[in-house]
């Protein structure tokens, strides 16, 4: 599968384009602040752009979406909206074909009620769900409890080869493991919720202590 990051502005958003190589089909994840780089790349490698995605409704994810669908010709999707090409409707364990490739989507509420992750092939990309690390943004009662239960349930459940692409460079590096995050991120480290959130309320003396940029 060909899979190039890119880092395209904002607060260290990371923008993905990702193919089957083979079948030359393509789709974009977060194209935001300039889409333009992944169709150029797109048309470079001779790919067709099937989809554009979107891991949650936040504005530094979605504000390429009007560059990449006039550049493209096709409708941006995130969660619940019905992809044109198949009728799929972008819900938990629709799936998508990306040539030979399937797109896995996984509802993982937390960071947003809408935030969903990709998963095709050995790679998961996580948007603001899970980053290398850390975790995302989340209140400190129901939406900490959602991200929890999507970390735990879901993602965590995926083989620990998985390749993790996060929707900020907010790591140590770009790209992580299932595995290496299980055993490393210390909100994934936590024995049981209460401690999590305890984590997320001192976070910033967390960081300090461990001198986490």
């Amino acid at each position: 599968m060909f899979i190039k990051q890119f880092k395209p502005g904002g607060d260290r958003n990371f923008s993905y384009l990702i193919a089957d190589e083979k079948r030359a089909k393509a789709a974009l994840i977060d194209p935001s602040y300039n889409a333009g780089l992944l169709v150029d790349e797109a048309e470079d490698q001779g790919f067709e752009i099937l989809y554009i995605f979107n891991t949650h409704d936040h504005y530094d994810h979605t504000n390429g979406n009007e560059m990449a669908k006039s550049l493209t010709h096709r409708e941006p999707l995130k969660f619940k909206d019905k992809d044109p090409l198949s009728g799929t409707i972008i819900s938990d364990g629709a799936t998508l074909p990306l040539g030979d490739l399937e797109i896995n989507v996984i509802h993982t509420p937390g960071h947003t009620p809408d935030s969903i992750c990709l998963y095709v092939d050995d790679a998961v990309f996580t948007g603001d769900t899970l980053f290398v690390g850390k975790v995302g943004g989340t209140d400190f009662a129901e939406q900490a409890r959602q991200e929890y239960e999507s970390l735990h349930n879901k993602l965590l459940n995926l083989p620990d080869k998985t390749r993790v692409f996060p929707g900020h460079d907010y790591g140590t590096r770009q790209v992580s493991t299932v595995g290496h995050e299980k055993e490393n991120n210390p909100f994934l480290v936590q024995p049981d919720f209460e401690a999590f959130v305890n984590l997320k309320r001192n976070w910033s003396q967390y960081k300090r202590e461990h001198g986490i940029s």
